[in-house]
C-alpha cells in the first residue's frame, strides 16, 4: 500500500510516517532526503518542478519496493500533497503498480507547528532550508482542500493516539 503523507510543515508527518513505518515493517520515502542525494547544495532550488521530479523518483522507488515486498507500505514524506495534481499523481501511480493508497492528513493547531519548526530550525533536525514559519503560513494560504477519502490525524494529541489512529486507517 501506498501512503500519502499529507500536511503543512510542521504538523508531525515526518514523526509520524517514521513510527507508522517502525510497527508495520514498512518504508518511509522522504523527498527532502532524495532531494539531497540527488543535488549538490548549489543545485537544490525548491521549486515546484524539482519537488515533482523527486516525487517521480519516489513512485518509481516505491514500484521498486513493492515490487520485492507487495504487502510492505510505503509511506510518501516531505510532501505537503498541498495541490490535487500531486496527489492524483500518486493515485495514478498506485492504480498503475496496482496498489491501494490511503492518506493521512496531520493538522495540528498553528503555534504547535510553528514550535516545531523552529525547534527543528535551531537544531538543525530538519534538512529543506526553505522550511520556516513562513514557509507554513505560504503553504496554508494555497492548500487546496483535499477532496478524496483521507483520515485526518490531529498530531497536537498524544504520539499513540496519532499512531492508533493512523494504524486502524491502514487496516480499513
Amino acid at each position: 500500500m501506498i501512503v500519502l503523507m499529507a500536511g503543512l510543515p510542521g504538523t508531525g508527518k515526518t514523526t509520524l510516517a517514521r513510527e507508522l513505518a517502525g510497527h508495520t515493517r514498512g518504508r518511509v520515502l522522504n523527498k527532502d532526503e532524495i532531494r539531497h542525494a540527488l543535488f549538490s547544495v548549489d543545485e537544490i532550488e525548491y521549486s515546484s518542478q524539482q519537488d515533482d521530479f523527486c516525487l517521480q523518483i519516489m513512485l518509481q522507488t516505491a514500484g521498486q519496493l513493492l515490487q520485492l515486498h507487495p504487502e510492505r507500505f510505503v509511506f510518501l514524506d516531505g510532501r505537503t500533497f498541498s495541490c490535487r495534481y500531486q496527489i492524483e499523481n500518486v493515485l495514478n501511480a498506485s492504480a498503475a503498480l496496482h496498489q491501494s493508497w490511503r492518506i493521512l492528513e496531520c493538522v495540528c493547531p498553528e503555534e504547535v507547528a510553528r514550535r516545531h519548526i523552529e525547534e527543528q530550525s535551531a537544531s538543525g533536525a530538519h534538512l529543506a532550508g526553505n522550511r520556516d514559519f513562513r514557509l507554513y503560513l505560504e503553504v496554508k494560504a494555497r492548500f487546496e482542500a483535499i477532496t478524496l477519502p483521507r483520515t485526518v490525524i490531529d498530531t497536537g494529541q498524544a504520539l499513540q493516539v496519532c499512531i492508533d489512529r493512523a494504524l486502524a486507517a491502514l487496516r480499513q
